[in-house]
């Protein structure tokens, strides 16, 4: 069998994983060493509390041609950063990204994607045909909706990405904490397969640090990649600009046709034109914010998707 020439990266996240990372490394191993000459997996063992280390060190002897590494977090980071420093230490052409150990793809899916990218894209990802949790399809909708490009996201298990993907996001913002809309934003071009789940081993647990995590990591992209915070922002700013001349002609109208207590008139007035100048500022308080926020977390200089070459 002629073997793939590309060296290969595979990065696994592992954070309290021990009941299943075996079997998943064994897979991973098998599928690099069958198909690839040059390989490495690196283990980005997120601050677990678990024996899976331990697994991980077992099932390594398993390997052959494959470079095993364990990447150690000093402490939790979460799967944002973890994946980040794996995929920065890795050295492979084209990358493979593993956001859990949940063994519930045929093994032939991680080539499919790898095959996929060399019809031109330097973005794949696999999705599972499973339906989504509610909260992320309210996280997904609510992202796309809001978003400046639509990224039409969705669940992913695994991806592939190229090495000019990965030089690409080194050039743009380092500190961008949700991966998938910085790929989504770097211009390449990008592909999803769907795939099959398979019965075995589908179940992800998911800890009380992680649930905390993902639930602050949704908010914080949210805010950052979206406009609805800016949105909602301006929308009570404005409705309480509103509320402000509504309640400053009410206390004209009640002065000329009623017969208020003496200055309650003009202590409306006064609190009316200080709410307005106040909403009125706030709003380009609010303006100022969402552009440095977009200079800071959206910046890039320019993106291309590709090049073509039409003459020698």
């Amino acid at each position: 069998m002629n073997k793939e020439k590309n060296f290969i990266s595979a990065v696994i996240y592992v954070h309290n994983a021990e009941n299943r990372i075996d079997a998943f490394l064994k897979t991973i191993i098998d599928i690099l060493e069958q198909n690839f000459e040059h390989s490495e997996i690196l283990c980005v063992n997120d601050a677990s509390t678990d024996f899976c280390v331990e697994k991980i060190r077992e099932t390594s002897k398993n390997a052959t041609t494959t470079s095993i590494s364990v990447l150690n977090m000093s402490y939790f980071h979460g799967i944002e950063m973890a994946m980040g420093a794996g995929v920065d230490l890795a050295i492979g052409d084209f990358v493979f990204e593993f956001d859990n150990t949940i063994l519930d793809f045929d093994k032939n899916e991680v080539m499919n994607i790898y095959q996929r990218s060399l019809q031109g894209y330097d973005i794949v990802s696999a999705s599972p045909d499973k339906k989504q949790r509610g909260s992320s399809n309210i996280f997904y909708y609510v992202f796309d909706r809001f978003a400046d490009i639509k990224y039409n996201m969705h669940t992913e298990s695994f991806r592939i990405l190229s090495r000019r993907v990965i030089n690409r996001i080194t050039n743009m913002n380092k500190t961008v904490p949700y991966r998938k809309a910085l790929y989504a934003n770097c211009g390449l071009k990008t592909d999803n397969i769907t795939y099959k789940v398979t019965e075995k081993n589908n179940n992800e647990n998911i800890d009380k640090t992680e649930k905390k995590y993902r639930s602050s990591l949704a908010v914080d992209s949210l805010l950052l990649f979206t406009d609805l915070g800016y949105s909602f922002a301006k929308t009570m700013a404005v409705v309480m600009i509103m509320a402000a001349v509504f309640v400053a002609i009410y206390s004209i109208v009640i002065y000329l046709t009623g017969n208020p207590v003496a200055g309650w008139t003009t202590t409306i007035l006064f609190l009316s034109f200080c709410f307005f100048g106040l909403f009125g500022i706030m709003t380009f308080v609010i303006k100022y914010l969402q552009i440095l926020v977009n200079l800071v977390f959206k910046r890039k200089h320019y993106s291309f998707e590709s090049i073509e070459k039409l003459t020698k």
